[in-house]
């Protein structure tokens, strides 16, 4: 649909621009018939202009605007090598250089739809030397150029890629699209549509995996999701429990499209809701990609505060759940022309995106930019295979950066379209710089086993910022918290009434890592219940707090300013290294330096107390160094 608009426009701009001269043809019938076949065309009813067109040809072989006409007619229905004759034949006939360069400009970008990259470059060069009144359409024709070289120098590199379609089980339709999956790779969520056109019925399926990895037949997503009007274009949370989709007609709908928001309880996803004004507006918004957590929005709109036709836009949750006002992404990602299908990796660091206003192979291609403390870099194409002379719209990387996966749609010779989902394996030296991978298990009561909602917050500990925050399933338990690659994290279970529960994640160095499974039992916060400090660090053989323990500091102050009548022992462990005397002098130390802490940062000190146990408490056998690093911890115990 995005590309028939774009092109309808392109037709009307070259149509004017032919019929400014006067028609070659002298044949009164040959003009009748050639004026009625355009009152075909511009409905789409073009077998018989095609009909009547040709007729006209019939009564004189030379008329230049027919043959035109009929390319365009051909171009609008995708045939593209009958496009390209009837262009071809048509610019054989003529010497005037007004109908030269109509003829030069649409040739140059159907050449570069099908791959002919050296034919698009000399008529598209014609066409700029000799056009001096649109600027716009110069901007075009070098635009298409520059795609056109750019594809002469990139087209071969494809052989270390290795792609397939996915089976016929997930493929069983005539259309599927904008594939998404769960950090886990266990679900796949695509837009199905049962015909080629855009009136087609569109739905979401899921496809789950089996025991093997074989990907099952394709289900509808939720009664409450699907209806017998269109839904389309959506993205998942990491966890597979948020969903966010495309909805036209039929809905509470603020324009032409809007974008809802479904989740998963247990297992049943909730009355989809309009996300309200500060992100959908009275024009067309689609094609949304949520970050890992859920708590950040990208998607595409066509309101005219764009840069270009169509932007992608940015939105957030605050504090209170709710979507703030969608902003522009930029120019650095926008261009004056259409950005559409984003996706933002699970990194959080990466967008994909298709754009047909940056060089590539021809029509939409795939690019990718990368946030950094300036902005986004420089969109770089992903290159071929992904890209080719099709177009190509959408691209989904999974977590650990190791596959990627989207639709290739195919133009057959008789003008209808077929779309397949592939994979793609990614070797070593194209993956991210950035992987992700994820920690998930089943949050619950430690003495009832009941499954617990609860707040799971991922802080990056050097430089204390909150990098994603999500909540456990109220009905299963369940959580998923993904981690990248490049920082050492503090992951914080929170629950009211609860004893918070931290763990630490160093990957600021690691290569790789594997998903990680922790069953996770929250203690009531009551006399005896205990919790490790696994965020609180010195120095070897030191008792100096280092600065990347003020988030987990933080977090004590914050539990005990939220239960004042609490009071707790700060308590210090370590290995059997040396002797006990000194460990347990070292211990009471460290636990002093928190006591400290806690008492210039507002903490009463009747409230807490403090004990060096050395090496006389161990968790773990001191045999092993993973044993030893077990036993030197911080912990915080309740006392009253």
């Amino acid at each position: 649909m995005t590309r028939f608009i774009f092109l309808s426009f392109i037709v009307l701009c070259s149509i004017h621009g032919l019929a400014q001269g006067t028609l070659s043809t002298k044949s009164k019938k040959a003009i009748e018939l050639y004026a009625a076949a355009d009152n075909y065309r511009v409905r789409g009813q073009f077998d018989q202009a095609i009909s009547l067109l040709d007729q006209a040809i019939a009564k004189d072989q030379n008329f230049v605007e027919a043959y035109y006409r009929l390319g365009l007619t051909y171009f609008s229905m995708k045939q593209y090598s009958k496009a390209l004759e009837k262009y071809e034949k048509g610019l054989s006939l003529t010497a005037d250089m007004r109908k030269q360069k109509v003829f030069w400009y649409d040739m140059g970008e159907l050449y570069l739809l099908v791959g002919e990259y050296e034919k698009a470059m000399k008529v598209l060069s014609a066409f700029v030397n000799n056009e001096s009144q649109s600027k716009q359409k110069i901007d075009r024709a070098t635009m298409f150029f520059r795609s056109a070289e750019f594809a002469l120098k990139n087209q071969a590199n494809t052989a270390a890629f290795r792609l397939r379609p996915l089976s016929d089980t997930v493929n069983r339709y005539v259309m599927q699209y904008f594939p998404v999956l769960t950090a886990d790779q266990q679900q796949l969520i695509f837009t199905r549509r049962a015909g080629d056109g855009p009136n087609d019925d569109e739905d979401l399926v899921v496809c789950n995996k089996d025991a093997q990895g074989r990907w099952l037949a394709p289900v509808s997503i939720s009664r409450n999701i699907n209806t017998r009007l269109n839904e389309g274009t959506c993205t998942i949370t990491a966890d597979g429990r948020k969903l966010i989709f495309t909805s036209c007609t039929g809905r509470d709908g603020i324009g032409s499209c809007d974008l809802y928001e479904s989740k998963k309880i247990g297992n049943d996803w909730t009355e989809p809701k309009n996300l309200g004004k500060l992100v959908n507006s009275a024009a067309w918004e689609s094609q949304p990609s949520l970050s890992a957590d859920g708590r950040t929005l990208y998607f595409v709109s066509d309101r005219k505060t764009g840069l270009g036709r169509r932007d992608i836009w940015i939105s957030t949750l605050d504090d209170f759940g709710q979507w703030t006002k969608a902003v522009n992404a930029g120019s650095q990602v926008n261009s004056q022309y259409d950005e559409i299908s984003p996706f933002i990796h699970a990194n959080n660091r990466t967008l994909y995106f298709a754009s047909n206003g940056l060089p590539g192979f021809g029509g939409y291609d795939i690019f990718f930019a990368e946030r950094d403390s300036a902005g986004w870099t420089v969109p770089s194409n992903i290159g071929a295979p992904i890209n080719d002379h099709e177009d190509q719209f959408a691209l989904f990387i999974t977590a650990d950066g190791k596959k990627g996966y989207y639709a290739h749609e195919e133009t057959l010779e008789s003008g209808l379209s077929r779309s397949k989902i592939f994979e793609v394996l990614i070797p070593p030296e194209y993956q991210l710089r950035y992987r992700s991978n994820y920690v998930k298990g089943i949050i619950r009561g430690k003495v009832s086993q009941a499954p617990l909602s609860a707040k799971i917050e991922l802080i990056n500990i050097n430089k204390n910022t909150v990098e994603s925050l999500v909540e456990s399933d109220s009905i299963t338990g369940e959580y998923l918290m993904v981690l990248t690659q490049g920082a050492e994290y503090a992951l914080y279970i929170n629950k009211p009434s609860y004893l918070f529960r931290s763990y630490n994640f160093n990957y600021s160095e690691v290569a790789d890592f594997e998903p990680i499974v922790i069953n996770i039992d929250l203690e009531k916060a009551t006399a005896g219940s205990m919790a490790v400090l696994n965020n609180i660090f010195f120095d070897y053989d030191q008792y100096e707090l280092k600065q990347k323990s003020l988030p987990e500091l933080l977090k004590v102050i914050r539990f005990l300013t939220a239960n004042p009548s609490i009071s707790v022992e700060i308590s210090g462990h370590t290995d059997n290294i040396g002797s006990d005397l000194y460990n347990r002098q070292l211990s009471d130390k460290r636990a002093i330096s928190v006591y400290n802490y806690l008492i210039s940062n507002g903490i009463d000190k009747n409230r807490l107390s403090h004990k060096g146990y050395g090496p006389d408490v161990p968790v773990a056998s001191n045999d092993t160094e993973e044993g030893r690093k077990l036993n030197r911890r911080i912990e915080f115990k309740i006392t009253l």
